[in-house]
């Protein structure tokens, strides 16, 4: 199922992870790791924010996902469904049940 994964960093911890270069080679080996189909990266309330779409097959995966973030960044994540317009075309043609 396709996932996006937010990751939304602290400012200190970010500043420190950006001075030791730690924050580049983070997210290069998650979206490696994930085969990421997309990723972006923005400010969300005045903080660095990275939005990571990939495929998640079992939710046995998240914790190989999130702890690095965890741990390496003091980051908190949410893992959301995503849809592209193609699925959602797909979904809204399938059959209604109540």
């Amino acid at each position: 199922m396709r996932m996006m994964l937010k990751v939304l960093i602290p400012t200190d911890a970010g500043n420190d992870a950006v001075k030791d270069g730690s924050l580049a080679k983070l997210f290069g080996e998650t979206i490696r790791k994930l085969n990421a189909e997309a990723s972006y990266f923005v400010a969300q309330d005045g903080l660095r924010c990275a939005l990571i779409f990939f495929d998640m097959k079992e939710s046995s995966e998240l914790p190989a996902i999130a702890e690095p973030l965890f741990m390496g960044l003091n980051a908190e994540i949410e893992v959301i469904p995503a849809m592209n317009a193609d699925d959602l075309k797909k979904g809204l043609g399938a059959p209604k049940s109540v």
